[in-house]
């Protein structure tokens, strides 16, 4: 009876942190939703119905709210993917937080700090001149034809 008991709590333990491990499936799900809600807004704007945009604005903010928090769940389930060596910058370099539209000079986003395979941390695909570079301890999208920052995910690496 006693090990039925250390079982069920064993088990009670052990499966809610299983099921707050996103897979990439469910991550791939979100980012649908997240597109399907952005489409149907369009939509409503075309309409023009403003209690109805209204609606569908809180829709998109909340199927991008939803991906985050499974991203984040998915993040602490694989830590090892998430843990890189130390970030070594170009010469001069001293880390300070940049914003969106910050300009960087081309020599912090050389190839050398592209991240070659952005699914591999579940980032998102990227067209034309944008790039994923290592910058510190975070991610950023580079326009690399301008330098601009277009995204920055602050403490993404361990």
């Amino acid at each position: 009876m006693r090990k039925f008991i250390i079982l069920g709590l064993i088990a009670a333990t052990a499966v809610p942190s299983l099921a707050s491990a996103q897979s990439a499936g469910e991550l791939r799900h979100d980012r649908h939703m997240i597109h399907e809600e952005q489409r149907q807004l369009n939509n409503a704007r075309r309409g023009g119905d403003p209690r109805e945009i209204r609606e569908q604005q809180r829709d998109v903010r909340e199927a991008r709210r939803e991906y985050r928090e499974d991203w984040r769940d998915y993040r602490q389930a694989h830590r090892d993917v998430y843990r890189r060596g130390a970030y070594v910058g170009p010469r001069g370099y001293a880390y300070r937080p940049v914003p969106v539209g910050y300009r960087f000079a081309p020599r912090y986003y050389h190839s050398r700090y592209w991240i070659s395979d952005p699914w591999t941390y579940r980032l998102p695909r990227v067209a034309g001149p944008q790039r994923w570079i290592r910058y510190g301890n975070d991610v950023v999208l580079v326009n690399i034809r301008t330098g601009r920052v277009i995204t920055v995910h602050r403490d993404f690496f361990w």
